[in-house]
């Protein structure tokens, strides 16, 4: 993909072992590792010697990525980032704001291949995987844009992409971002969403990495699931839930189950304790969305009454459960939207480019 390497991508033993190709003592690599972490250009690392820094700038990247553009939500102040990999492929990431701190949003794919119907990530199939230096990218350039108004504390793997089919990268990802001399940011203030890929579910609970799972459900039987999610066709719901318990019991960490609320398709009260029946007995939440439409999709948004009523069922069935808030609407804040409009050069007259 690069025609050199992208030190980002690396752990400090990788980068160590990067210079003794150029004759630099060890303990460089991890001066180089903490600059990079804080979004430091290769130019700007003033602990280094000026030869090593212009050696690092002609054969190497340090952030492998660049803002290209971001729009901001007159409504609630989220703003989506689209950012340029080294490649030119676009990938977005969406910057909240919550009483607890900033949060983002991230890619791990270019696209996606899972086809979900109420996706429009997946809209073009997944052009290729994100490396974990370019998931890290994101978080930098989100960082730098923020600049002294604060920070990003927490971190949702959400964006475009299905962060368990590019296993490897995305727990390189999760230890760099979480690393002492890095961001040092929390895993139990990382989530990671699936839509139930469930041999990887089975290798994150030997990780050890106290992040929160969350499993994008939206269906509570294998007849509705596979008529929007191909995934369901290969992994049933029961099979699915089996994996899910074992990973409960395996980490102690709850489960997030995401459950997109649809117009005449999942909404109904008959579904909800549907629900309730499926997932009872561990511990979990779930998370309703209200749907965020899909031009290209022919599904629409459940209605705020059918949306109470759905937490209602729930409710009085003991399932814990919440309606996530909606953010980012006016400025095609669903996964997918915002970079499928930038390729179809479609005009973005509803958005305030900054």
């Amino acid at each position: 993909m690069l025609d050199r390497p992208a030190l980002l991508d690396m752990t400090v033993e990788e980068i160590g072992a990067y210079l003794s190709g150029m004759k630099q003592p060890a303990f460089r690599a991890k001066q180089i590792f903490t600059w990079l972490h804080k979004g430091v250009s290769f130019a700007d690392m003033t602990n280094l010697p000026k030869a090593l820094r212009e050696a690092l700038a002609a054969h190497a990247y340090d952030i492998p990525m660049r803002l290209e553009q971001s729009f901001t939500s007159q409504r609630d102040h989220t703003v989506k980032f689209l950012n340029a990999c080294k490649d030119d492929n676009i990938v977005e990431s969406v910057l909240m704001q919550y009483h607890y701190g900033h949060s983002l949003c991230i890619s791990t794919q270019v696209g996606c291949k899972m086809g979900c119907a109420f996706c429009a990530s997946t809209l073009g199939g997944c052009v290729r995987n994100l490396s974990a230096g370019e998931m890290l990218a994101q978080v930098l350039l989100a960082n730098r844009y923020l600049g002294i108004s604060g920070h990003v504390g927490h971190i949702v793997l959400m964006g475009s992409g299905e962060p368990l089919d590019n296993y490897a990268q995305v727990v390189k990802f999760l230890r760099l971002v979480n690393h002492a001399d890095g961001l040092n940011i929390s895993l139990r203030a990382i989530s990671l969403s699936t839509c139930g890929i469930i041999p990887r579910i089975r290798d994150l609970a030997q990780e050890a990495l106290p992040i929160t799972l969350s499993i994008s459900l939206h269906a509570p039987n294998d007849a509705l699931r596979q008529e929007i999610m191909p995934i369901a066709k290969r992994y049933p719901l029961q099979e699915l839930i089996i994996a899910v318990r074992e990973y409960v019991e395996k980490t102690g960490r709850r489960v997030v189950f995401e459950y997109a609320l649809i117009d005449g398709f999942n909404c109904e009260p008959s579904h909800a304790k549907e629900l309730a029946k499926l997932i009872s007995g561990f511990q979990c939440h779930v998370n309703l969305i209200p749907l965020n439409p899909v031009k290209e999709r022919a599904l629409a948004p459940a209605s705020p009454k059918q949306v109470q009523l759905f937490l209602q069922t729930l409710e009085s069935l003991h399932v814990s459960a919440t309606v996530r808030r909606e953010m980012g609407t006016d400025i095609a804040g669903a996964c997918g939207q915002l970079r499928n409009r930038h390729l179809n050069n479609a005009t973005e007259t509803d958005m305030i480019g900054n």
